[in-house]
């Protein structure tokens, strides 16, 4: 076989086994949100069950002052769950573990310490997921397979992309809609 038919089957190979690993990343990525949703779904659903909000839930401070006003044989400091605020942890609620076709009777803050817990790592796996997308791709462009669509540098440009909110933009502030009010 001529040498350059060699190198050119392998170069070929080569952006084949990156491509392949890319679309196995991007399915990855789009399981990992299925579940991310569902574990959103299951914690507000938790929330309602205790009606709390993420805010609603009163800091420690309030707490200490609450139980000072009161009495004085109370211990000072009540550590609070925000998710289960006043809600009795201890109440049992049904969890179905993830990866898995079980369902158990679980104690109310281990089940949503359990999907916070999930809920975090599915976070940063993620994350790595889409940096090593990223990543792929700009080695698929610098080895010219996308060379008739976009060029190495309009790639680089586009992974080395990061978003900053508009309130942290240089010189530039976030104006609401001017409301004007007029007195009967």
């Amino acid at each position: 076989m001529d040498p350059n038919m060699k190198q050119l089957q392998e170069t070929l190979v080569d952006i084949e086994t990156d491509a392949e690993q890319v679309l196995l990343a991007r399915h990855q990525l789009v399981e990992n949100d299925k579940i991310r949703n569902g574990n959103r779904e299951a914690l507000t659903a938790l929330r309602k069950q205790a009606r709390t909000t993420k805010t609603s839930v009163p800091s420690p401070f309030e707490v200490i002052m609450k139980d000072m006003e009161g009495s004085s044989g109370k211990q000072l400091i009540k550590e609070i769950c925000p998710t289960c605020g006043d809600h009795d942890p201890k109440e049992h609620t049904w969890l179905m573990f993830p990866g898995s076709d079980i369902f158990a009777r679980v104690p109310f803050h281990v089940a949503h310490t359990v999907l916070e817990k999930d809920q975090e790592r599915l976070d940063f796996d993620t994350k790595k997921l889409q940096s090593f997308v990223k990543e792929k791709s700009l080695v698929i462009a610098e080895k010219g397979a996308l060379a008739g669509r976009f060029g190495a540098d309009t790639v680089k440009s586009l992974v080395s992309l990061t978003d900053t909110p508009k309130s942290t933009r240089e010189g530039e502030f976030v104006k609401g809609p001017e409301v004007k009010y007029q007195l009967g």
